[in-house]
């Protein structure tokens, strides 16, 4: 739907923005949640202080949070602190809370958005004071925002920064949506970055679709293939933040990336198994022929039994002999889905090493002197 009315953006871009006209800000953003926007945030920022210059961090509306109330539990402005050093306020470094509390007082007028705009305004001129490139992570999914008019575009637009675009890509399909977004952000995109790409849908990518896009006006920075150790957790990772018991702990060493839940029969399931990869498979204790099913699929690598069931001796003999962990907790499956798949979205980026990696990949798959180098046409 076309929004035809003036916006807050429309309204407030003149005598909201910044007057900090030395500091180069880039603003990180995504299409989807969990496509490594935060570690490329902070590789960015120490690549550019590995170059010499001053950086500072905001993330202006904190998402990634774990409560619904409270002033925040985001991490990633934490790991960013300790990263690059920085000796900022929390209230700077993400001055808009957005938890499902704040969005349900948004919704009942509780929230205004001027004054909201302004609290971004006075965090991003309180940090980039004295620095000369301010990184800006996005919150999620680009559009998230719109109830209090700060999308990731209105934000790029407020506080004047231009945009690298994090996308995933698996099929042509994809394409769309990153077409969406380079139109909703218009001039200030600066380029894309394709992150934890597939080997199967590397080859295609950069032979087909980068030169698509380029043709549309549209810069590709980068094409970084997809690795374990940042899209997964290892199943002992998985464990002990599931607060689970390990009653088979031979391969625990194997990386999780996605999850599938065993609620059909036997043989559905191990056509189901057959076609999934570096998946664990979350299912009831007492459901023995999920469990065989499992431990038959290549592509399995753990077995997560839930309501504190314990599986058969059998079942425990076959896992041992196969290499298979299996990890049991007391929550129903529901639960455990939802604290599984939560784990494994903060364990891709919320960790000094992961940063280091993710450095390290940038700077052998992404034009980094491109995604530094100042927006010259802009400026003039």
């Amino acid at each position: 739907m076309t929004n035809t009315e003036p916006t807050a953006t429309d309204q407030t871009d003149t005598d909201s923005e910044p007057t900090d006209d030395s500091t180069d800000t880039i603003l990180v953003s995504s299409l989807e949640t969990s496509t490594g926007k935060t570690a490329i945030t902070l590789a960015l920022a120490r690549l550019a202080q590995r170059e010499g210059d001053s950086v500072g961090y905001m993330k202006p509306k904190g998402t990634s949070l774990q409560s619904n109330v409270g002033k925040t539990l985001d991490e990633d402005p934490l790991l960013a602190r300790e990263l690059l050093d920085l000796d900022a306020e929390m209230h700077d470094l993400e001055p808009v809370v957005y938890s499902p509390t704040f969005i349900e007082q948004a919704i009942r007028g509780r929230e205004d958005p001027a004054e909201l705009r302004e609290r971004v305004s006075e965090a991003f001129e309180t940090l980039a004071d004295g620095t000369d490139r301010l990184f800006l992570e996005g919150g999620g999914e680009y559009d998230i925002g719109g109830i209090v008019d700060l999308t990731d575009v209105d934000i790029a637009a407020l506080l004047d920064a231009r945009v690298v675009l994090v996308a995933s890509y698996t099929v042509p399909g994809d394409i769309d949506d990153v077409l969406a977004a380079a139109d909703a952000f218009g001039d200030r995109l600066a380029g894309v970055i394709f992150n934890d790409v597939p080997d199967a849908a590397y080859d295609p990518l950069e032979t087909d679709v980068v030169p698509f896009l380029e043709g549309r006006g549209i810069p590709v920075f980068g094409v970084v293939p997809s690795e374990q150790v940042l899209s997964g957790v290892t199943v002992d990772e998985l464990a002990a933040e599931l607060g689970a018991s390990m009653l088979v702990d031979a391969g625990a060493d194997a990386y999780i990336e996605r999850f599938t839940v065993g609620a059909m029969g036997g043989d559905s399931a191990l056509r189901h198994f057959r076609r999934t990869k570096d998946a664990a498979v979350i299912t009831g204790g007492d459901r023995a022929e999920i469990h065989r099913a499992a431990l038959e699929a290549p592509g399995i690598r753990c077995l997560i039994l839930t309501g504190g069931h314990r599986p058969s001796g059998t079942i425990i003999g076959q896992a041992t002999e196969r290499g298979t962990p299996i990890l049991t907790v007391q929550t129903d499956t529901l639960t455990t889905v939802e604290r599984a798949e939560d784990v494994v979205r903060s364990g891709r980026t919320r960790n000094v090493e992961t940063v280091d990696r993710m450095e390290q990949l940038l700077g052998d798959h992404a034009a980094i002197d491109s995604i530094l180098a100042a927006d010259s046409d802009r400026q003039q």
